[in-house]
């Protein structure tokens, strides 16, 4: 058996060995949204695992926005946006994140992750060096990887780990650029972005922040983690997608005018990506604009991520260093942490497990995630379900 052939087979058993019992729970279809609520299999349960965090899907809005550019445009473009598939739809749509993001210019992929692995890829050679934060997204490892650059990591959120290694590499020549998230999205925690600023000008280093879960999460008005530290300017790379908050698909970088005109002549996942589909580009546009509209969303999210996790807490579970609505819950091992997936959804509770290698060995767990959609009643809930759980199984 061949190498690849051994690969498929491994995968196989150790899936049969989930599903037989009852324990595999990806890729399960979610036939209707119901406000927090979601319908799966004939039953109606309580989602905790969903990225809408200002709740903006189905927004009145946004869908006539999509439909309005659905009836003007259709469903496509035929096209690359640097040839023939750039539309007024596509224009208006980096304007608006330019505008809300307080920057020079703005660029759309039709991807986040082919934002990230791209754009590294595309400012970084074999001759650079990147210095990433250990537990970047996979599709910023995947970028500072395809890029040929050197790549050292510190430890996570660590200053003293960050200084160490841009100190190692002060004196080399080529680019030098950190990458971070500003929320991490297995544990909830915030990067220290001023320390991070701090340290990158001290170094003459670029910066890229990846704004995929702080988009419309943090900072008062939602703007981001710019507005959450009282910061401007402060970032040269700003990263974010179009399919968390906003709810459409795709990506985006916002910077300044030089950037954007760079990675729209040079950036691959942007040169030969057909362009964002008329619809999604005008709702992701329209979503934008309801964040500010509805300051509301903000307020709510933000206070819902407090109730549950001090909920948690009470309750002797450990929520790492989460300070946002993506709150883990550690259970540790992977078969304790698949059964309770299995109760919670039995009870009504739409959670997932993550667990090896998305996270490390023995911290396996449910990473649940609030919205502004959640009401009291519905937090109420879930922490009931959880501390039954706890019990249960003697967490």
């Amino acid at each position: 058996m061949d190498r690849i052939q051994e690969k498929l087979a491994a995968f196989g058993e150790r899936k049969r060995q989930v599903v037989d019992p009852g324990l595999y729970f990806y890729l399960r279809t979610v036939d209707q949204l119901d406000g927090a609520h979601v319908w799966t299999g004939g039953k109606r349960m309580l989602m905790l695992a969903s990225y809408s965090y200002l709740g903006l899907i189905g927004h009145p809005k946004i869908n006539a926005a999509a439909r309005q550019a659905l009836e003007k445009y259709g469903t496509g473009t035929h096209g690359v946006r640097i040839l023939a598939g750039t539309l007024p739809v596509h224009v208006e749509l980096e304007e608006e994140i330019a505008r809300f993001k307080g920057t020079e210019a703005a660029i759309a992929y039709a991807s986040g992750y082919g934002t990230n692995l791209s754009t590294i890829s595309t400012l970084l050679g074999r001759n650079d060096i990147v210095i990433c934060d250990k537990i970047n997204h996979a599709s910023i490892v995947d970028g500072c990887l395809l890029s040929g650059a050197k790549l050292l990591r510190f430890q996570h959120n660590d200053m003293n780990s960050l200084r160490e290694q841009l100190e190692k590499v002060k004196d080399e020549d080529g680019g030098k650029l950190v990458v971070v998230d500003a929320v991490f999205s297995m544990d909830g925690d915030v990067t220290p972005l001023p320390e991070v600023v701090d340290l990158c000008r001290e170094y003459n280093t670029w910066l890229m922040v990846d704004e995929a879960h702080s988009l419309g999460v943090l900072g008062k008005t939602g703007h981001g983690i710019e507005e959450h530290f009282g910061l401007h300017d402060a970032i040269p790379v700003n990263m974010g997608t179009l399919s968390k908050t906003i709810p459409a698909v795709g990506g985006y970088i916002a910077g300044s005018r030089e950037l954007i005109d760079f990675l729209k002549h040079n950036a691959r996942a942007f040169v030969f990506s057909a362009a964002l589909p008329p619809p999604a580009a005008a709702a992701a546009r329209a979503a934008f604009q309801v964040i500010e509209e509805e300051p509301w969303r903000v307020g709510k999210v933000q206070e819902n991520a407090r109730l549950f996790k001090e909920g948690l807490e009470s309750l002797g579970f450990s929520t790492f260093n989460s300070q946002t609505p993506v709150v883990p819950i550690l259970i540790g091992d992977e078969d304790t942490t698949l059964r309770v997936t299995r109760f919670c959804q039995d009870q009504g509770l739409f959670v997932l497990p993550v667990l090896s290698p998305a996270v490390p060995p023995l911290t396996a767990r449910l990473r649940t995630t609030v919205t502004s959609l959640h009401s009291s009643k519905d937090i109420a809930f879930a922490l009931d379900v959880l501390s039954r759980a706890k019990k249960i199984f003697n967490l």
